[in-house]
């Protein structure tokens, strides 16, 4: 059974690779990539599926089995280079397509939801056998928060004490390797979210404990977060995008206490003290 990721050369991507390596042989897996060069030292056949060009996407997904669908990092743009990947799957006779979305996609105040519910609607009208994974945070979305208050002691936000169940880029991965390579996940949707849930004051409390010093959280207005990270050399509608995000992150965006996640790979998800030293650890 073939099995093709697309985006493969992304963080998430290569550590789905890895992943599979430890579930199937690597002559089953397929690196799919805009820049194929770039997937070379995987072990693993790579060919070149660019999401905005669907002559390479149909080319790409001949043989493919089973898809992963990693959403786009063109915020924007993601809808439509998502709908050119199902068509091109449904063309080259893809059996059915993992996609990884947002927790809560079709009620989440994060702008980021729209795209994601559009493709999730896409893929059930293809008819595509599909399973979709509805991806929480990544705890390593804060590295440079946990990096910045090493440097001069404070974390700041805009997210209040709302709780952030947020996991490991890798229990994400493993859990996408667990959907591509299993039965029975055909048509669920699951929303993943990490075991452990934290404030952003429990965050730079964590970093404190770490580091040996005290680390303070300062909240701020979505507005002065925005001019905050505007000042620090952001541009604007960066600033402003990341500010949202933790706005919706004060509406309980990003909290879920399913644990779905540890229940899909098999474990407890990686902890926030483990993920806060592999950053300092790795910055150090």
């Amino acid at each position: 059974m073939k099995i093709g990721i697309t985006a493969s050369t992304g963080q998430l991507g290569a550590l789905v690779i890895e992943k599979l390596k430890l579930k199937t042989d690597s002559a089953n897996i397929v690196a799919l990539a805009r820049t194929p060069e770039r997937a070379k030292g995987y072990g693993v056949e790579v060919r070149q599926a660019d999401y905005a060009d669907p002559s390479t996407l149909e080319t790409a997904f001949e043989g493919i089995d089973t898809l992963l669908l990693i959403s786009s990092n063109e915020i924007g743009q993601r809808q439509a280079q998502h709908e050119n990947a199902i068509e091109a799957a449904k063309i080259s006779g893809v059996k059915r397509i993992v996609y990884t979305s947002l927790l809560r996609t079709d009620s989440t105040p994060l702008m980021l939801g729209a795209e994601h519910l559009a493709t999730e609607k896409a893929l059930v009208k293809s008819g595509i056998p599909y399973t979709i994974l509805r991806n929480g945070w990544y705890t390593e979305n804060y590295a440079a928060s946990v990096t910045g208050a090493a440097q001069n002691g404070v974390i700041i936000g805009a997210a209040g004490d709302a709780k952030i169940s947020s996991a490991a880029r890798a229990d994400y991965a493993e859990a996408a390797a667990v959907a591509l390579t299993q039965s029975g996940h055909e048509g669920k949707t699951y929303e993943l979210a990490g075991d452990e849930a934290y404030t952003l004051a429990e965050l730079a409390a964590e970093v404190g404990k770490q580091l040996g010093k005290p680390i303070s959280y300062i909240n701020l207005t979505e507005d002065e977060y925005a001019a905050k990270l505007a000042g620090f050399g952001l541009p604007e509608p960066v600033a402003k995008v990341y500010a949202h995000f933790d706005a919706a992150t004060a509406e309980g965006a990003l909290f879920d206490d399913g644990k779905a996640l540890s229940k899909l790979i098999g474990h407890p998800t990686t902890s926030l003290a483990a993920v806060v030293s592999q950053i300092l650890s790795a910055n150090s």
